[in-house]
């Protein structure tokens, strides 16, 4: 998926083909139709982080940080963009980033991905897909803002709608490969960047826009890569 095209999407209902049992294949092995889309937004490439409180250092919050502050993972039970769908927040996602996809039913969503083709945009590597208790991880669902970091960067103040809505927004995840999202943990831009170089200005302009739009607070070092990755984006 081009930058583009990732960035520029706008909020969309997926449509697809349903038989009676197992897996099946978009449009019936055709072009693959799409998926959920993220809503558009709005960069500002001249200030991107326009508005953002910038600090010296990672602040630290009152409370440690808890994955449960953040509601049940993946709930599509959350006012973020394309809640309430029908479909888990891991699967809207999986449907929007993967191409040559299978579905299968499933409790938590009636067009679960079962297979697909990732252009990992973290390592620029083209890897494949498979549902399994023993192969989903390999393609895991990153926040590009951390949920520990946004914790620590006020997080920690919201209600606890807030916080379910930003851990489930799509303008704030990204399907990856697996070991890259491992390595990345809960690193700001300051202290870890994708490896593949060519998403760097998409992965600073989303970094930005989460932060501008959920009113958290940046580290001064992740700041200044940001807007160095931004200012590089082409035209």
């Amino acid at each position: 998926m081009s930058r583009q095209s990732w960035i520029g999407l706008v909020l969309v209902t997926a449509t697809a083909v349903f038989v009676a049992v197992g897996v099946y294949r978009d449009r019936s092995g055709a072009e693959p139709a799409p998926g959920p889309a993220a809503p558009s937004v709005q960069m500002s490439d001249g200030a991107p982080l326009a508005g953002v409180r910038i600090v010296a250092a990672r602040e630290r919050a009152p409370q440690a940080y808890r994955r449960a502050a953040f509601g049940e993972a993946w709930t599509d039970e959350q006012s973020a963009p394309l809640g309430h769908n029908g479909c888990d927040t891991r699967n809207d996602v999986l449907n929007r980033d993967l191409a040559d996809k299978t579905f299968v039913r499933t409790s938590a969503c009636p067009n679960a991905v079962a297979t697909g083709t990732l252009v990992d945009p973290y390592s620029g590597t083209t890897m494949r897909f498979t549902r399994g208790s023993k192969t989903s991880a390999k393609v895991q669902i990153d926040h590009i803002v951390a949920l520990a970091y946004a914790w620590d960067m006020g997080a920690w103040s919201w209600d606890d709608g807030k916080r379910t809505a930003f851990a489930n927004d799509p303008r704030n995840l990204v399907a990856v490969d697996g070991p890259a999202n491992e390595n990345k943990r809960d690193s700001p831009p300051g202290r870890w960047m994708p490896a593949n170089a060519r998403f760097h200005c998409q992965y600073a302009r989303q970094f930005a826009f989460v932060a501008r739009e959920y009113g958290l607070s940046v580290d001064r070092a992740s700041a200044a890569v940001v807007e160095r990755a931004v200012a590089s984006c082409e035209p």
